[in-house]
């Protein structure tokens, strides 16, 4: 089926959750308005539906292919990926120094939420090269501003982060490649990647690759590994192309989903690399890349989750089986039936959810950037810091619910690969996986984010909780209200138990056992909250006679739906959090495999 880029939705968003206006005051953006959010989007969203999701389908059966030493995308993907280049959308948010136009960070992470569910494999090349690009503006020297961020800023160049190794995946501090001094400044880099995203293509005319490695005198474990910048060509003085660097793909993996996305096993042999940032402090400087990524698989979440949700609604209006039970016609499409309807109205209030999460989380981290006191900056730095990992795990989980569910609403036609639903599935369930799996985004959360700052962020979020419920009986009575009482007291406890568990030695595997329910109750919770604030500001509009009635109506009722549907688990969410490490501690090996 076809994707309809939901323009509306993602502009309603921006303004009236995340506070996207917010930035104006910053004097950040002088160029940026709302006719210029709405342009942004309008042709993001034209690009994605006309260029990108065409290419979807066939992408997912060709794949990219390695021959001879070289992988090549799949048909079709370098001309769009030329397009995409030309079009400007890697410099969205890039300084203008480098050829980027500056704009809001929420703003490019809308227009990629199209991008992703038009596309999603086709939208992780230029994702990664957005993460090196502010890898090298934060940590890179100003020769390598110079000469690599204008090509990846104008995306001529792509970008690929190079982690992983077969015998080192999430625990970096075991990775064995290194980097050795050649006495000009450079340095010869050897070692064996594996899990490479878009490690090498046909697309473009060079890759700049983002290498963790030891040097010679490093310490062992994390604190020993430095970050490398590799280009697949060897850049001039003049600043074009020269010989080709000494590291090659040996393969491409064969995998469940995205199959137009180059998974690459990478061999570095003797690769003339560029040290960026300090030495043996590379784990901080590529956390940049990291938590840029993180955040944008997050909205990958979302977008997988939208797409789906489009190609479920369309075969229930479609599909004609049974009587309605809400009209009485007879062989009525399935959309009629109440489970169906159920389905798709919470599929369409969790995406609506963890978009808020997502541009949320951009927001503050413009402002964390922007805000005009350090005490302001400081306090978006915590709310960003704290909204990371919920945004990349808790929408992941989403997009996969989502894609799942529609795959349930197509009934058996949804298990048959040409409805697009499979794909989907398949599709979205990488997402949990990398970019640090959501797992270790809990730990995360609970281990860091929850207690740098004392506790003051996630505070501050159950502050303005409240403040919105105090204002919720305006529009609603009961359980709407209820719910949302009783899921924010849920959180409130939870996070003052870890606060206070954290203090104890003797208690840190009750905190680790809790730390996937507490970042579920969170992203439960804050998602509502966004729903609900989205809903006043509905009503709002609505009394002042402003925007289409039909969707303001649409979204008072979307967060009824969640309320319903999602806030009554915040209870269980809760009692998770607590003896869970004694309790597994039971579940030795010998029990779970007997």
């Amino acid at each position: 089926m076809t994707y309809r880029a939901p323009i509306r939705d993602l502009a309603f968003t921006l303004k009236a959750v995340a506070g996207i206006d917010r930035l104006a005051a910053t004097g950040a953006f002088p160029d940026y308005d709302d006719d210029l959010m709405h342009a942004v989007l309008d042709a993001a969203g034209a690009f994605s539906q006309d260029v990108l999701a065409p290419l979807n389908r066939p992408g997912d059966l060709a794949g990219a292919k390695y021959a001879n030493g070289a992988v090549s995308a799949a048909p079709g993907f370098a001309g769009a990926y030329r397009q995409f280049a030309e079009g400007g959308w890697t410099g969205l948010t890039a300084s203008p120094a480098h050829g980027g136009q500056g704009l809001p960070k929420a703003l490019e992470l809308a227009a990629y939420e199209t991008v992703h569910a038009a596309n999603m494999a086709f939208g992780l090349c230029p994702m990664l090269s957005l993460a090196a690009i502010e890898a090298l503006q934060e940590h890179g020297t100003d020769h390598q501003k110079a000469v690599y961020l204008p090509k990846l800023v104008s995306g001529e160049w792509t970008g690929a982060m190079v982690l992983t190794e077969p015998h080192a995946g999430t625990d970096l501090g075991a990775l064995t490649s290194t980097a050795t001094p050649n006495g000009d400044g450079t340095y010869s880099l050897t070692g064996q990647k594996i899990f490479i995203t878009w490690g090498d293509h046909d697309a473009t005319d060079n890759i700049v690759h983002m290498v963790l490695a030891r040097l010679p005198d490093a310490p062992p474990g994390p604190k020993g590994i430095s970050l490398f910048l590799a280009p697949k060509f060897l850049v001039k003085p003049d600043g074009s192309t020269g010989d080709r660097n000494a590291f090659r793909p040996v393969g491409v993996e064969h995998k469940l989903g995205i199959h137009a996305s180059p998974t690459c096993v990478m061999s570095y042999e003797g690769a003339t690399a560029e040290l960026v940032g300090k030495p043996n402090e590379g784990l901080s400087h590529m956390f940049v890349m990291m938590n840029a990524a993180r955040l944008a698989v997050g909205v990958e979440g979302v977008g997988i989750a939208e797409r789906a949700h489009q190609g479920a609604l369309a075969y229930a209006r479609e599909r004609r089986q049974g009587r309605s039970a809400l009209t009485g016609e007879a062989n009525a499409p399935i959309v009629d039936h109440p489970d169906v309807r159920r389905m798709l109205s919470v599929m369409k209030a969790k995406i609506a959810a963890a978009r808020a999460i997502c541009l949320s989380c951009g927001v503050a981290a413009d402002l964390a950037r922007h805000a005009s006191t350090a005490d302001e900056r400081a306090a978006w730095k915590g709310r960003e810091d704290l909204l990371t990992p919920i945004a990349k795990a808790w929408s992941t989980d989403v997009g996969v619910e989502v894609a799942s569910m529609g795959v349930q609403v197509h009934g058996g036609m949804g298990f048959i690969e040409e409805t697009g639903a499979a794909q989907h599935y398949r599709d979205a369930r990488i997402a949990p996986i990398y970019e640090g799996t959501n797992g270790i985004q809990a730990m995360d959360l609970v281990g860091r984010k929850l207690s740098q700052d004392g506790g003051d962020a996630a505070r501050a979020v159950v502050a303005e909780m409240k403040a919105d419920l105090a204002r919720l009986p305006r529009l609603y009575s009961g359980k709407p209200v209820e719910r949302l009482a009783a899921a924010v007291e849920a959180v409130e406890d939870a996070t003052l138990w870890l606060l206070d568990a954290k203090t104890d030695p003797a208690r840190a595997a009750d905190v680790l056992a809790g730390a996937d329910a507490y970042l579920k109750l969170m992203g439960d919770v804050i998602g509502g909250w966004m729903l609900a604030r989205g809903a006043l500001e509905a009503r709002a509009e609505l009394e002042a006679g402003q925007g289409d009635p039909v969707f303001l109506e649409g979204r008072i009722a979307l967060y009824e739906i969640y309320a319903a549907n999602v806030l009554g688990h915040a209870s269980s969410r809760l009692a998770a959090i607590g003896q869970g490490g004694a309790l597994l501690g039971r579940m030795s090996v010998d029990v779970l495999a007997g």
